[in-house]
């Protein structure tokens, strides 16, 4: 939990809250349902969304922007072991609401759901989420863009268009009502994961049901641009830190269109 205030704040108007929701897995190695060997060492940056969640409000603090800031950034990694979850568990969430473990790999919009759930009793201004959620966001926009999730028009826009002017690019997926339906579970209010089709969509769906409605909220799933590829010079062999120039960018752009 991290929290920034302006050293000087406005008198004229009063200072919008935001939340960054950062998914923080150290590891994933999927769990009981463990990914392919190939490559799994790309699954320490499945803590991209935490650290751009961090980065962004300590540059908010070295830009003195004026507009307060709160991180919440849930930690775990993801392995096999006695304890760990196993496919077919019922658990119960923060919120109370139950989910089914239909497939363990699908970790971080558990730990995610919880935070969103606290971040919503803080009743701020607007929740952003940032994660590294799933590999269908890839199948759907490449390596290029994230997806970009949003109950609200008009942040949704604005951060498209600092999504341009950074060449860190979002664009908008559909959150319709009829896909609720794909995660539905005969046993519990919810199941983390059902069939292939509309992975990503699915995900922010299940994430959805954990924000009070009341509240705007955007979620960026970063699964694409926060990994190693040959797009550019410098993001070849690592993790790109994509999501940072985006969301300070969005920030300033806030402040000043308010």
């Amino acid at each position: 939990w991290m929290h920034y205030s302006p050293k000087v704040k406005a008198k004229s108007a009063k200072l919008k809250h935001i939340i960054l929701v950062g998914k923080g897995v150290t590891f994933d190695t999927g769990g009981i349902s463990i990914k392919p060997a190939a490559d799994m060492w790309e699954m320490k940056g499945d803590m991209a969304g935490a650290s751009i969640a961090a980065s962004a409000l300590i540059s908010a603090e070295q830009l003195n922007l004026p507009v307060e800031l709160t991180a919440i950034i849930p930690l775990a990694e993801n392995m096999p072991s006695g304890s760990a979850f196993r496919p077919g568990d019922i658990i119960t969430m923060a919120s109370g609401k139950s989910v089914e473990i239909d497939n363990t790999d699908a970790e971080g919009r558990i730990i995610l759901a919880d935070a969103l759930h606290l971040a919503s009793k803080e009743k701020p201004d607007l929740i952003i989420d940032v994660a590294t959620l799933t590999g269908a966001i890839t199948v759907a926009l490449g390596l290029y863009a994230a997806g970009l999730f949003s109950t609200h028009d008009g942040y949704a826009k604005l951060l498209c268009s600092s999504g341009m002017k950074t060449y860190e690019y979002v664009w908008q997926m559909p959150l319709w009502d009829e896909y609720d339906k794909l995660i539905k579970s005969e046993v519990a209010d919810l199941s983390n994961l059902s069939g292939r089709l509309g992975g990503a969509i699915k995900a922010a769906k299940f994430l959805q049901h954990f924000v009070d409605e009341k509240i705007p909220w955007m979620h960026i799933d970063i699964a694409g641009p926060s990994s190693p590829h040959d797009l550019t010079g410098y993001t070849k062999k690592y993790m790109t830190g994509y999501g940072h120039r985006l969301l300070v960018d969005f920030l300033i752009r806030l402040n000043r269109e308010s």
